[in-house]
């Protein structure tokens, strides 16, 4: 179970089945409520979840499964858990922009082992596995991400949904020009792993299942995810849901021109 390059290839297949379902909701009506925090619920979140649930159950029996939509049963030792965001991007979803992900992240004794991030509507696949590398599938043909150095005008990517007067003052302070670029849902780390994007700077609220499964595809591709105190996301059932702002960048911290001094005032 704790092998994540024999799990890499199922969890593939689940998030895709999953990313089927939704779809085949996509493309048809879709009913939506708000959960009690106003964000937006559909019964695509709902079926995949079902469909992830029963699948990795299957797979891996007993193990902890935190999902954004529902939680194992059984309480779980914490060593090893599964955290899945069933449909990543619900507001691009019901825009129908395509950019809306299904997230799944194995976490070994507090460690991100293995990862899937499936864009159904755009046909492209992201997987990594601790110390092996990740990739990104477009048909039947992966290629193996890299990040890039920073150019000479960075490439700034945020969220097409969430605005936010700190990224404002953020950009403000940067000593290099820039230019700014927006994805939706946690593409925006693969955007950075695949070399498209530099830096994904985050101030407003996110969960760990939100992150964690494209945190392991930026890091395996030389990346890095660090919050405010230079301190890499961690993840774990005793800890926090909601993650600290962070920044996700393609190469270390410590450029004159994304130094944490920056990002303390924002």
């Amino acid at each position: 179970m704790h092998d994540a390059i024999p799990l890499l290839e199922d969890l593939i297949r689940i998030a895709r089945k999953a990313g089927l379902a939704i779809m085949d909701v996509y493309e048809g009506d879709k009913a939506a409520w708000q959960k009690e925090d106003g964000s937006p619920l559909t019964t695509a979140d709902l079926r995949a979840d079902e469909i992830i649930r029963c699948e990795l159950e299957k797979l891996c029996p007993g193990i902890f499964i935190l999902s954004e939509e529902s939680v194992s049963e059984n309480g779980g030792s914490g060593e090893a858990f599964f955290l899945v965001d069933p449909l990543d991007g619900t507001k691009e979803f019901l825009k129908r922009n395509g950019e809306f992900t299904v997230n799944i992240a194995l976490i070994v004794g507090g460690a991100l082992s293995a990862s899937v991030v499936d864009a159904p509507a755009l046909g492209e696949t992201f997987f990594a596995a601790k110390g092996r590398g990740s990739w990104r599938s477009f048909g039947d043909k992966p290629t193996k991400l890299s990040c890039v150095p920073p150019p000479a005008v960075l490439r700034v990517i945020g969220s097409r949904s969430h605005g936010d007067e700190r990224l404002q003052r953020w950009l403000s302070s940067l000593a290099i020009p820039f230019q700014m670029d927006s994805a939706g849902s946690s593409l925006k780390f693969c955007r950075i792993a695949e070399g498209r994007a530099d830096v994904y700077p985050r101030f407003g609220p996110t969960s760990q299942w939100d992150t964690a499964a494209a945190q392991l595809v930026l890091e395996e591709a030389g990346g890095y995810v660090v919050d405010f105190s230079g301190t890499r996301l961690a993840y774990g059932l005793d800890r926090p849901i909601l993650n600290p702002a962070f920044l996700a960048s393609g190469f270390e911290l410590g450029y004159p021109f994304l130094g944490l001094e920056h990002l303390e005032g924002c």
